[in-house]
């Protein structure tokens, strides 16, 4: 077994080392905790963390060559996880990608509902309520990820609710993108009430409003990029109010730089005044 790594922060104590093939995203549901790899053939592990002195695998998911499965989502007895090729801005041919639907009512056996298929690479993030998966994929006729809300409540039969996505994406439909590529993509869409907080890589953020699932509508967004070289990674609201306003936090990814710039951060914006958010600080993110 590996030495555990000495703790560096004050107020936290090691009680347990699980030895796993590289974590991506952990989602923990009661006492089971499922952790999506990064490295086919490695997709999920399920595993007993009731005991948390003595975490026990209890099942394993792989996935096929030149994918991945890097983030899970657990809720009502379902087990969503990614489907995503590798590299996703160039896609193997003969490779695809979506969102896979298990069902995990007995967590040590985790059986394949459906796969939802999409276009390009796949799905990268998504969140899921337990009804409604709020997912980023790429779809045919566009370019680079877009926003989806997929309905759940038939696991066996996924059906589409809404989309959108940034001005210049479709191309499909006659739009001519004043971007790089696939620069201005949907990273991850984040549900709070009836708003979708959704970073869009190097198109910054958007906030929107999904009141009507079937026709979301944007309420504002920011993009910082450029000057600043580094993409949004996640824009989350926080859950309580800070001094009186609604704060929301957008943090960057520090990802290999192409260019010299400034380093990554994490920002703080106010959206108290939703159409109009305004930064009010930022902290820089350790490289």
């Amino acid at each position: 077994m590996p030495t555990a790594i000495a703790p560096s922060v004050q107020g936290l104590r090691q009680v347990a080392w699980l030895d796993c093939p590289g974590g991506g995203q952990v989602s923990v549901d009661g006492t089971i905790a499922y952790i999506a790899h990064m490295k086919a053939p490695h997709g999920t592990s399920v595993v007993d963390v009731s005991d948390p002195a003595r975490p026990r695998t209890l099942a394993t998911v792989e996935v096929p060559p030149q994918t991945h499965s890097h983030k899970v989502r657990v809720a009502n007895g379902l087990m969503l996880v990614n489907r995503e090729a590798q590299p996703a801005h160039q896609p193997p041919a003969g490779v695809g990608g979506g969102l896979v639907i298990y069902d995990v009512s007995d967590p040590s056996r985790p059986r394949e509902i459906t796969f939802w298929k999409c276009g390009g690479a796949g799905v990268h993030r998504f969140t899921f309520d337990g009804r409604y998966a709020y997912i980023s994929p790429e779809m045919d006729g566009y370019v680079g990820n877009i926003v989806m809300i997929l309905d759940l409540q038939d696991p066996a039969r996924p059906r589409e609710v809404g989309r959108w996505w940034m001005p210049g994406q479709w191309t499909g439909g006659g739009e001519t993108p004043a971007w790089s590529g696939r620069h201005h993509r949907c990273h991850h869409p984040i549900r709070s009430g009836n708003r979708l907080y959704v970073s869009y890589w190097h198109g910054g953020f958007v906030i929107l409003d999904i009141e009507d699932m079937g026709k979301p509508r944007f309420v504002s967004g920011l993009d910082w990029s450029p000057p600043y070289i580094t993409p949004t990674h996640t824009a989350l609201p926080l859950p309580f109010p800070l001094h009186g306003r609604r704060i929301m936090l957008a943090a960057d990814e520090d990802v290999a730089k192409t260019a010299p710039g400034p380093p990554s951060f994490l920002w703080l914006v106010d959206i108290t005044d939703e159409r109009h958010p305004v930064p009010i600080s930022t902290f820089q993110v350790p490289g």
